[in-house]
């Protein structure tokens, strides 16, 4: 076979299958496991109803998204209304493409053994990529907040825009430490680095701690969800929505929550990797995709643990925290990198 169409045929299947994962097995199911964790830590049954042990719960759901009224307040402006969710939407997933998911599956067709990179699109500046894909999903939720000419709409817009901007600048100077170690800005190198290495959670546990916390704050997340504060928004951004635009919205959290997951993953634990464990071969490829894939969901279990669990922050305290700790604190940790770095002769 060509190399040419056989990496286009891989590329495509690569696609599918990511996205059959996330959208199709995780994101309506996760909707499900949260709200089954969230009745755990409460002490109460959750849904069980539907279907065994509440296990279709989920699938009711997303009808129920299908059948309710498409509801468009009178004076919205109906474009960028109607352009909010998808712009939410398609960079959360949109932002997989350059995650690696796996290390390599070697192939064999006619005699010639190719080997299929479990990375989508494998890019020289894979995190400037994601961060750029990630910044963009604040516009949605400021132009539903805007558009839909409703105050407590526009306050919650304005919120997340200020509080997505502020973690931002300390999250990215956090993940400027992991690839100064690294000495490159491609995904699949910073985990074959930790690979030969330290997982970067130890040597920058600081930074680790600081682009954990931030992941809540740029994915809307309790105790930082000021853009949906329902005790004095109701809804914040997306009180006005309705039917799936309103699930589109909750579908676009949910893959920035599996997005942000598997970057914490990556970045600072060792990706699809294991200490002292060679993933080669079709198995080790396999097995790659599944320790991965544990690992991401330790994280989707921390995001919704937190959720209810720990109270909403005041915005000030917020801002404060992002502004006056996270910075300085994000500066430092890369002065510590780059001494490291220094000390090791160009690695540690």
């Amino acid at each position: 076979m060509d190399p040419l169409l056989f990496d286009a045929i891989a590329a495509i299947a690569k696609i599918l299958f990511v996205w059959a994962v996330v959208l199709a097995a995780l994101l309506p199911n996760l909707v499900l496991l949260e709200r089954r964790g969230a009745a755990l830590i409460q002490d109460r049954p959750g849904p069980n109803r539907v279907g065994p042990f509440g296990l279709f719960q989920a699938l009711a759901d997303v009808v129920k998204m299908f059948m309710k009224e498409d509801m468009v307040p009178i004076y919205a402006d109906r474009l960028l209304y109607n352009l909010a969710p998808l712009i939410m939407m398609i960079p959360a997933l949109t932002t997989f493409a350059v995650i690696p998911f796996g290390s390599q599956i070697p192939l064999t067709i006619g005699g010639v053994t190719h080997t299929i990179p479990l990375i989508i699109a494998d890019v020289n500046v894979g995190i400037l990529y994601v961060f750029a894909l990630t910044s963009l999903g604040v516009y949605g939720i400021v132009l539903a907040g805007w558009s839909s000419n409703d105050k407590f709409s526009l306050m919650g817009g304005i919120r997340s825009s200020a509080q997505i901007i502020s973690y931002e600048l300390a999250m990215g100077i956090a993940a400027t430490g992991v690839f100064l170690a690294a000495g490159s800005l491609r995904l699949p190198a910073v985990v074959e680095y930790q690979q030969t290495h330290l997982w970067n959670c130890i040597p920058q546990l600081l930074g680790c701690i600081i682009f954990v916390v931030s992941a809540f704050a740029e994915t809307n997340r309790l105790p930082f969800d000021l853009a949906e504060a329902e005790a004095e928004l109701v809804a914040g951004f997306h009180t006005e929505y309705s039917a799936f635009k309103f699930g589109m919205f909750f579908m676009g959290e949910y893959a920035n929550l599996v997005a942000a997951s598997a970057l914490i993953v990556t970045l600072y634990f060792g990706g699809w990797s294991l200490p002292g464990l060679a993933l080669t071969g079709l198995w080790g490829g396999i097995a790659s995709i599944g320790i991965f894939a544990v690992k991401t969901f330790c994280f989707i279990w921390l995001f919704i643990w937190v959720r209810w669990t720990l109270p909403r922050f005041r915005y000030d305290q917020l801002m404060a925290l992002g502004w006056k700790a996270f910075l300085p604190l994000s500066l430092l940790n890369l002065l510590w990198t780059g001494w490291l770095v220094l000390a090791g002769g160009g690695k540690f």
